[in-house]
């Protein structure tokens, strides 16, 4: 672009992975439309940077017509994004036969609905106008089923197969679509994870690498690194060695637990 700012929508703008993203594009000087359940944390991001054009709008991504509204009231202002993530993610530990199903359901509307609700405004008018870029904040945990976090696990992988169809889908347009899997991130959200966390990440450093994929419009990116090997060798396992390797594992405490 000729000079002028990014325009860059984040969805789970509130905290953790989405903070951390909204923070590093306010520092590279983006326009910014934030979605997050969380009006008061919008808020004070706003305040926290006067000196930048920063829309709020508090929204759960499972309502997609508040979504649609939040895009419509973005593009009135600024125009079409160049960036839209669609960050917003839950992470709960649940299991079948202990009464989690409402646990599994609202990982699912959450991490793979929500995401696909957060493009669909933006996806046809960017493929008419053939630029922009749509990225997703997908997850190593997608790669095999976690024990314990069998909601997770399946709303990830799910996920990362909507990215890669859509990525397909967007080529001929020239519109890239961007996938990012985190391995283990320090947010609040992995704070609750009662077991080792190999390779974590400090927040600002991910979206800072994340950023730069996202610039440079790579297809898959994994940060940290190193978690790229680990995504590699754990969808190599054969299953025998899989079930045995992981049938003890540490595992997310349910959500009835916490």
């Amino acid at each position: 672009m000729s000079g002028a700012p990014l325009k860059v929508f984040i969805t789970g703008a509130s905290s953790g992975i989405g903070a951390a993203l909204a923070a590093e594009y306010a520092r590279r000087g983006a326009v910014l439309g934030l979605v997050a359940r969380r009006a008061e944390a919008l808020a004070g991001f706003r305040q926290a940077h006067p000196d930048r054009t920063i829309d709020i709008y508090p929204a759960d991504v499972r309502d997609a017509e508040a979504l649609a509204a939040a895009a419509r009231d973005f593009i009135a202002k600024h125009g079409l994004p160049d960036v839209v993530i669609a960050n917003a993610g839950v992470s709960r530990g649940a299991l079948t036969g202990e009464g989690d199903l409402a646990t599994f359901r609202d990982v699912m509307d959450t991490n793979y609905f929500g995401m696909v609700a957060s493009f669909e405004p933006f996806a046809s008018a960017m493929a008419k106008a053939r630029r922009g870029t749509l990225c997703g904040i997908a997850s190593v945990a997608g790669v095999r089923g976690l024990p314990g976090s069998g909601a997770y696990s399946a709303s990830k992988a799910a996920a990362l197969a909507y990215l890669e169809a859509l990525r397909v889908e967007m080529r001929p347009f020239g519109v890239p679509v961007v996938t990012i899997a985190p391995g283990y991130i320090r947010t609040p959200m992995t704070a609750k994870n009662p077991y080792r966390m190999p390779f974590l990440m400090d927040a600002d450093r991910f979206a800072a690498k994340t950023a730069d994929a996202i610039a440079r419009g790579a297809s898959f990116a994994v940060f940290p690194w190193p978690m790229r090997v680990v995504a590699m060798l754990l969808r190599a396992l054969p299953r025998w060695l899989y079930d045995r390797a992981f049938e003890k594992a540490p595992r997310k405490p349910r959500s009835a637990e916490l």
